[in-house]
């Protein structure tokens, strides 16, 4: 018996005759398309936002112990409580990408980084590259998404600037605060040392509203220059990473705000989500600083992957 050939189907077979370009179904899985990418959003952003839990049996009132008896912190906090004022940071972002500075990929800036000693972190003598890998580790032990992996791993980066020029550590890290207004000394730590610093009699920027307006956002506030407002800009333009990790990296250090929850006035609408977003990312940064240290070249392979799903080849810094 001769074997039948199937005959192919033509396309228009399935094809409405008040539809002849089939553009309903097309809208249809166009919409279903959208339907699944809206699903697998929510679902990243709820593990993202998930409370975490690898820090549920550490003691948190051993962190961020400033104390008076801590010279080296408290000699870094009169610097920068001095010398971040509004002319100071006005000419710092006019100066920060006036010239080419390095390129490099993200994993050689962080070996790069990791000649450096904080000054400003009493909780911990890691390496930087141990502490990044900290805090991307514990989000991976959670089960973060990987955007919010690769964002712990170089969300320090910033401090690239003090190889490029800064005058100190100062300008680079430490917590950050509002330029231009007047500082809640309640809630900033070693908030007796802005004695020094011009703005504090300035008749405008000595004022509680400051430069600014009531509930003018976040976004229109200028925070003390340093490793945030730096790695932001340069991520700003530079990666995929989604709006939560560009907030992540710009408020870290703005402890004030996210954690004593001053300068609640200039927030607005946008900001509850942001604070949601930096409040989410603050124990992988904070409390990953006790966990044991990893070891780079056994997890570079691994973090070099995520790298290159969100970042250039080369970043120019």
């Amino acid at each position: 018996m001769p074997v039948a050939i199937p005959v192919p189907v033509e396309a228009s077979t399935f094809v409405r005759s008040d539809d002849p370009k089939g553009l309903k179904f097309d809208k249809i899985s166009d919409a279903v398309d959208d339907i699944n990418v809206a699903k697998l959003k929510a679902k990243a952003d709820a593990d993202a936002s998930a409370q975490s839990e690898f820090d549920a049996s550490k003691d948190k009132e051993t962190f961020r112990q400033f104390v008076d008896s801590n010279e080296s912190s408290r000699r870094f906090y009169i610097e920068q409580h001095t010398k971040q004022t509004v002319e100071f940071n006005l000419e710092a972002r006019r100066k920060a990408f006036e010239k080419p500075r390095a390129e490099m990929g993200i994993w050689e800036a962080m070996e790069l980084l990791n000649t450096l000693v904080d000054a400003s972190d009493p909780d911990t003598d890691a390496t930087q590259i141990e502490h990044l890998l900290q805090t991307a580790e514990a989000m991976r032990k959670d089960g973060k998404p990987e955007w919010m992996q690769v964002t712990g791993l170089i969300h320090d980066l910033g401090k690239l600037l003090y190889f490029f020029g800064s005058d100190g550590q100062w300008d680079v890290v430490g917590d950050t605060f509002v330029v231009g207004a007047q500082i809640p000394t309640d809630k900033i730590v070693y908030s007796d040392t802005f004695t020094e610093n011009p703005d504090m009699t300035q008749p405008v920027y000595s004022t509680k509203y400051g430069i600014y307006k009531p509930n003018c956002g976040l976004d229109n506030i200028m925070i003390s220059w340093g490793h945030d407002e730096y790695l932001y800009l340069v991520m700003k333009q530079q990666s995929s990473l989604p709006k939560a990790a560009l907030n992540m990296i710009r408020f870290h250090s703005f402890y004030p705000w996210h954690r004593e929850r001053a300068y609640t006035y200039f927030e607005n609408e946008d900001d509850k989500q942001t604070l949601a977003d930096v409040l989410a990312f603050n124990p992988y940064d904070l409390y990953s600083k006790s966990d044991s240290r990893p070891v780079a070249a056994e997890l570079k392979p691994y973090y070099e992957g995520l790298i290159a799903k969100f970042f250039p080849e080369k970043i120019k810094w």
